[in-house]
Formats: structure tokens, sequence, C-alpha cells
């Protein structure tokens, strides 16, 4: 199947520059380009894409809000978080509005196929020093678990097992890497995780690391 991409850059070189690596690639097709995260937000309802490459700083509406109304609407499409700073202060922001994941602009053409194939999968896609401040910003939160009531009571339907998983999520590891530390097989992870998304009414497993780092399962460091 065919990934399709939207990008939403308000430079124009950016925004061709994107398109024409990601439409080189024989299994992802760019279906548009928003110049702001209103025109994001509208073409999102009208294109369908399965991805859309969002930038945080942009007119009208800026990445996160425009994250935020997409992730809200009825639309299927995962967000991957497009910056130029590593330490962009709206990391956390982003992901919290729903971003699948954060993937910095000089990333070479291979790592932004592979970015968005991996967040169209499902999956969770930080870059390590992306990563390294999402953590310094959760230790921010002290030891007080920052969940509304209707997620706490969410957790509470985990099972051990679930909740197991739920913080080897938050850890970064993989199914595969799941697998071989919980001695089950893959497929029984993939459902462990499946029912954590479902259970806490979640996206992907990038809301689910958030959430596990929210309700201190895990703490940074």
């Amino acid at each position: 199947m065919t990934i399709r991409v939207l990008v939403a850059d308000d430079q124009m070189m950016v925004r061709e520059g994107f398109s024409v690596l990601l439409n080189a690639m024989p299994d992802i097709e760019v279906v548009g380009e928003a110049v702001n995260g209103r025109e994001a937000v509208r073409q999102v309802r009208e294109l369908a894409p399965d991805v859309v490459l969002m930038d945080i700083r942009m007119p009208e509406l800026n990445g996160i809000e425009a994250t935020r109304e997409i992730v809200a609407s009825d639309t299927t499409a995962k967000v991957l978080v497009l910056t130029t700073f590593d330490l962009d202060e709206y990391v956390y922001q982003a992901l919290r509005a729903g971003a699948s994941g954060f993937l910095l602009k000089d990333a070479s053409a291979r790592q932004l196929a592979d970015g968005v194939r991996v967040v169209a999968a499902g999956e969770a896609l930080l870059a390590p020093s992306v990563t390294k401040r999402l953590i310094t910003e959760f230790s921010k939160l002290g030891d007080t678990p920052r969940l509304p009531p209707a997620a706490q009571a969410a957790y509470g339907d985990l099972t051990e097992r679930e909740t197991e998983v739920l913080v080897l999520i938050a850890q970064g590891l993989s199914n595969a890497e799941m697998a071989e530390r919980l001695v089950v097989a893959e497929s029984t992870v993939k459902t462990h995780v499946s029912r954590i998304l479902v259970k806490l009414g979640l996206r992907d497993r990038t809301q689910a690391a958030v959430f596990a780092y929210e309700a201190r399962l895990v703490t940074p460091g």
C-alpha cells in the first residue's frame, strides 16, 4: 500500500524538498502541501493523508494547535512533527497534542522516508536529541501523577502484564525487544499493545509513552 503524505511548512523550499524526496520512494506519495496550520487541517479533511509532516512554527495556526485539531477530528492521519531545533520548547506540548513523533529537519532522505513509514505503521518516532529534551520536560513534573480522573480510572483497568508492557513502550522497546524481554511471542506483545491503546483511549505508542511518564510508571533518568 502507498503511504499518502501531506507536507505542512511555511517555507516553500522545505515543502518542495520534502515532496521531491518522498515522491522518489516507491511506497510513498505526497498528496498535498500546506503553507500554514489552518490549511493543513483543511487538507487533512479533504485529502485524507496517512501521515502529516508538520512544521511547528507556522503562521495563522501553529503546528501544535493544528496537530491538536487534526487528532481531535475523526481522521486516522498520524502527525510527524519536523523541527529545526533539537531543543525546541514545544516538543512536549506537541506530543501532548497528539503528535506521533518528532524528526529533525536535517534528517537524511532515508531517515525521513523511514520516519514516515514508522509513524504510518503506528510506531513511535523520536529523534535521540529530542528524546533527551522530552525526558528533561518530564523531570519537571515531580513525583505526583498528572492524569485526569478519567485517565486514572482507565489506568486501573490494565492488567499486570499490560502495565508491564506499557512501561516497556515508554522505555522505547520495539515489539520484538519486548517479546524477547517477556519471553512471549511477538504476536502476543502486539495484542497487549492494542489492548492498552483501546483501554486508555490512545492513538499510538507515542501517546502511550507520554501516558506512562505522566502516570509516573517511568521516571526520567
